[in-house]
């Protein structure tokens, strides 16, 4: 089934959009939006207004990996001691600007061997729960949600339930017509 960049984005970015989460991916297939450059400048531009960015982190034939976050959060995340410190292992300056991390993480899936797990960090995911997928190598998770927990399954069960409630709500709200730009009340 085709989907729209709105579709697509409301479908996996709801938590980011409404500010539960401080980022999340979304990979959009190239054959679905041919214009998604083109696209993403409009999101771009319009949802800066709530605090929300657009980045590509990686483009193939196929698809394109799309980060939405925002970069308040995020970069608050990203300096909390345990979590800069467990970039500092994998090559990132915690003294950088958050682009200058983005592009770090950027490069790193252009050219790492194995797909950098640490984008968990970036999507606000607890260090616990990153430390121990990277080390367990995804497997021996305590629960399994939007992300794989080794930590404290029961704040885990709280965020996927906040998650999984603005999700429906935001589905809800365009599947009965709306698109993302009329639900947050932001002129195209």
């Amino acid at each position: 089934m085709k989907h729209s960049l709105d579709q697509l984005l409301g479908l996996h970015c709801a938590s980011a959009l409404v500010g539960v989460e401080p980022a999340n991916l979304v990979c959009v297939p190239q054959k679905e939006i041919p214009c998604l450059e083109q696209e993403l400048e409009i999101y771009q531009r319009v949802f800066a207004k709530k605090g929300v960015a657009f980045q590509t982190l990686c483009t193939c034939p196929q698809h394109q990996l799309i980060l939405v976050f925002r970069p308040a959060m995020v970069e608050h995340y990203l300096n909390q001691e345990p979590v800069a410190r467990l970039l500092e292992q994998y090559g990132y300056d915690r003294t950088q600007p958050l682009d200058q991390k983005l592009e770090r993480l950027r490069q790193r899936m252009e050219t790492s061997k194995q797909f950098p797990h640490e984008i968990g960090l970036f999507l606000g995911y607890p260090v616990e729960d990153v430390v121990g997928f990277i080390h367990q190598k995804g497997q021996n998770f305590k629960l399994s949600g939007p992300w794989k927990v080794y930590g404290d399954v029961e704040r885990a069960k709280k965020s996927f339930q906040r998650i999984a409630r603005v999700s429906t709500a935001l589905r809800q709200r365009m599947e009965q017509g709306l698109s993302l730009f009329q639900v947050f009340s932001l002129a195209a």
